[in-house]
């Protein structure tokens, strides 16, 4: 069996070094392993030799075995995903108390590490450890939808406690959202087999109720006949060869034939057919749907008919492909002999960011679910526009062209307090920054220790990261009202208050003290927190950092875990994962660490901001050429 290669390129990421240090090695030491294949220009070598070579140099950074295991398995399968899913099957067989009848022969070397792993984190815990490097962007791993863009679309669709089809499943993205909101069996269909695999393997290790078929679901619906309580789909973009020809009088054009021209309208129309009178579907789609002349026939229909109820712009980059604001398409099945809705509701979220614009979408959609003939409207935001209107000569259901404007006095009144706000911010900025000189040589030659050598000093307590349920607790409880709100990862990143509820799925609920530090263990950087207020829970995959307050202060430990160099020595290969524990901090009296601390405090306060800064200058820039387009305002001393 050939042993997995690796590029000159990959050897200085494994190494942590640039290329050029690759380039000497090779040069300068006669033992270094020789090019196995490749070209000239680009030589591959023997992953395990490299390994060897560099652990013999010391220049191999020490990895969990986590990271180790999925970057042989990278290296060593035809494909990530179905190396994954040959580990997947491993794995469930050993949480099923057997052992897979078949090996794949590539894999055999790495049965120690699958099975270290799962004894360190049990098979679940193995797989999705995994799942998380698999989901990082990178070679031979298709985009996925991402959680937050997920979370989203199975909020709109309402799941609840019922059924969730997904026609398009991918790696289960969505599916594995729909069993985060509480989904109580969850069926998907995906084209290439690999990936239908992993979907399924993860419902099977997650003991969820389900099935994922393979094969494409428009010329081979594995699902014909059976209703669900909502569809939410990503379905592929702009297919040229999507079976028009041979689907012509299929039963599923519940609205009308489906043109050659709009393979989208056909995946509308197949989510549908699989929705119970009543029941939500949720797709994303491509903006150009919403008013390509070909579609105008079905997307009056939809309309007419009491289906269509919302058409959503998401803010760009939230999906694959990044540059193009998509939209969202939110249709609840009309019973044939209900009067439609009056209205329907159009949402121009496309400025601003996912995280930011999510709740309030969702909290503007459920006011208007919950009283279609309602008249919402939130002036560049949302409009429940009537379906007359909608009805025109070109069916164009673009939210931003069916917004109304902010114009007249509030325009310029708001463009006023912006321009106020902002210049206040700014005439802050030099007293924010903390005030530094550059340090004697041998004061910046103190010595270092890690946190995890902290925490088995007794400096500090590491907690987490905990982990949440599949679904809510057995009970089917949520609590609200009074319940402590949680921190989520998202907060974390985002800079913001806790907004995540407690319902039921954390498996440990730990409460946040004032002067604990969190750092997300997802993220592309090392992030870390101080926080300032009690009365908030630790969410899921969140480290919790508690220092002793005599050995340590937690703004000098904070602004230390976000320095550069520990950016490189905490993340993963995959530039997903943190491991706080390898975080380096300096050894400093306490009375030090707190001038230290007081500056980075400084320092975060002065970012925050910068960041208010530019978000206030953008909104300055809009809103005076808005002004100045529509004839609101006028330049001083022109035509009034």
């Amino acid at each position: 069996m050939e042993n997995p290669t690796i590029t000159a390129a990959e050897i200085a990421r494994l190494a942590g070094v640039g290329r050029a240090a690759v380039s000497n090695w090779r040069k300068r030491h006669p033992d270094f392993p020789a090019p196995v294949g490749g070209t000239t220009a680009s030589p591959e070598f023997d992953l395990i030799q490299v390994e060897q070579w560099l652990r013999t140099q010391g220049k191999l950074p020490e990895l969990a075995t986590a990271d180790r295991l999925w970057r042989h398995l990278a290296a060593a399968s035809d494909s990530p995903a179905a190396g994954l899913a040959a580990v997947g099957a491993l794995l469930l067989a050993r949480q099923r108390g057997s052992r897979s009848a078949s090996i794949d022969a590539q894999l055999t070397p790495l049965l120690p590490d699958v099975d270290a792993l799962a004894d360190e984190l049990g098979p679940q815990g193995a797989f999705d450890e995994l799942w998380q490097r698999f989901s990082a962007p990178g070679p031979g791993r298709p985009f996925a939808t991402p959680d937050d863009l997920a979370d989203l679309m199975i909020g709109l669709a309402n799941v609840g406690g019922g059924s969730v089809l997904d026609p398009a499943a991918g790696s289960g993205a969505i599916l594995r959202a729909a069993v985060r909101a509480g989904s109580t069996s969850v069926y998907g269909q995906e084209l290439y087999d690999d990936l239908a695999r992993l979907a399924g393997l993860w419902l099977a290790l997650h003991d969820v109720p389900g099935e994922v078929s393979t094969g494409d679901s428009l010329r081979a619906d594995a699902f014909a006949g059976r209703a669900v309580d909502a569809v939410v789909c990503h379905p592929p973009f702009g297919a040229t060869n999507w079976g028009d020809e041979e689907l012509g009088h299929d039963p599923r054009w519940i609205v009308g034939t489906t043109p050659r021209t709009e393979p989208e309208l056909a995946w509308v129309q197949h989510a549908l057919a699989h929705l119970r009178v009543g029941g939500h579907a949720v797709l994303l789609m491509p903006p150009t749907v919403a008013s390509r002349r070909a579609g105008k026939r079905i997307r009056g229909e939809l309309l007419r008919r009491g289906h269509l109820r919302a058409v959503i712009a998401l803010p760009p980059g939230v999906a694959a492909p990044h540059g193009v604001p998509l939209h969202l398409w939110v249709l609840r099945r009309a019973a044939t002999d209900a009067p439609p809705p009056p209205r329907a509701l159009l949402i121009d979220a496309a400025n601003g960011d996912l995280a930011d614009t999510a709740p309030r979408v969702l909290a503007t959609w459920r006011t208007f679910a919950a009283a279609p003939d309602g008249d919402v409207e939130e002036a560049g935001f949302a409009r429940a526009v009537p379906v007359i209107e909608l009805l025109d000569e070109e069916v164009d259901l673009t939210p931003a062209r069916r917004q109304p404007a902010v114009v007249g006095e509030a325009s310029g009144e708001h463009l006023v307090r912006t321009r106020e706000r902002l210049a206040a911010i700014v005439g802050e900025l030099p007293a924010l920054l903390p005030q530094v000189m550059a340090a004697p040589t041998e004061a910046s030659a103190s010595g270092t220790l890690t946190v995890a050598e902290l925490a088995r000093t007794g400096a500090l307590q590491v907690i987490g990261p905990i982990r949440s349920a599949a679904s809510r607790a057995e009970d089917g409880s949520v609590t609200h009202g009074q319940a402590p709100l949680v921190l989520t990862g998202r907060d974390v990143v985002a800079g913001v208050d806790a907004s995540g509820d407690d319902d039921g799925t954390l498996l440990e609920r730990v409460p946040l003290m004032v002067g604990d530090v969190v750092v997300p263990v997802a993220a592309r950087q090392l992030i870390s927190r101080v926080i300032t207020s009690d009365g908030v829970l630790l969410g899921a995959h969140l480290y919790l950092l508690r220092p002793n307050p005599a050995a340590l202060d937690p703004w000098f430990m904070a602004g230390q875990l976000r320095n550069s160099a520990n950016d490189k020595q905490t993340t993963s290969l995959s530039g997903s994962r943190v491991d706080v524990r390898r975080a380096q901090i300096r050894r400093l009296p306490l009375d030090e660490q707190r001038a230290y601390g007081d500056a980075f405090q400084r320092l975060i306060a002065f970012e925050s901001a910068v960041a208010e800064v530019g978000s206030l200058s953008a909104e300055l820039v809009r809103l005076t050429a808005d002004g100045l387009a529509t004839g609101a305002l006028h330049p001083v001393g022109g035509a009034k």
